[in-house]
């Protein structure tokens, strides 16, 4: 039995502040990080590669699950909205199922747990982009272009993500920014 006490109700609506303040602050980094930061249009498809990846697996290593979803669809999202609108639909669920493989639940960032995540991550956004792709082009050569791009996209992601990941992990802002017990 765990001599742990229920928290406070004032106590469980700070944590959801913090959490939604934290959600809400990565959101605006991924639509920045996706949208403008590295941004580099790839073929004719209105696709393009980003480092924002980086920052929703950095969502995702800091926010519960729920938060890290919410923060990598509207991020993503926005991110399309103002870069290329047609692949808006895709970018969501993509980037929500991207966060899946990650975990919260530990003191650092970069786990060896995340860093397996990175490369899941890769699987998941290269077969994602692959199918809205062929959807709607309805092309078999959408798979080269999926997959090149996303091994560059999620392969840069995943060492940015390592990088900041371990530069935060150094100065403890995840125990600072969301208090774990």
């Amino acid at each position: 039995m765990s001599t742990r006490t229920m928290p406070k109700t004032g106590e469980k609506r700070g944590t959801k502040l913090k959490y939604l303040t934290v959600t809400g602050l990565m959101a605006a980094m991924i639509t920045i990080m996706t949208a403008y930061i590295c941004h580099i249009p790839t073929g004719i498809n209105g696709g393009y590669i980003h480092f924002g990846d980086s920052i929703i697996y950095l969502a995702a290593a800091l926010l519960p699950a729920p938060y890290a979803l919410a923060a990598a669809a509207i991020g993503g999202g926005v991110a399309d909205l103002m870069t290329a609108p047609m692949w808006a639909p895709a970018t969501i669920i993509i980037k929500m199922l991207i966060t899946l493989p990650f975990t919260a639940r530990s003191a650092k960032i970069v786990t060896l747990r995340n860093v397996a995540a990175s490369v899941i991550a890769f699987f998941i956004s290269g077969f994602g982009y692959f199918l809205a792709e062929y959807l709607l082009f309805g092309t078999m050569p959408a798979l080269i272009a999926s997959l090149s791009g996303s091994l560059i996209q999620s392969g840069g992601s995943a060492v940015f993500f390592i990088i900041f990941g371990l530069a935060l992990d150094r100065t403890h802002v995840k125990s600072r920014l969301i208090n774990l017990e």
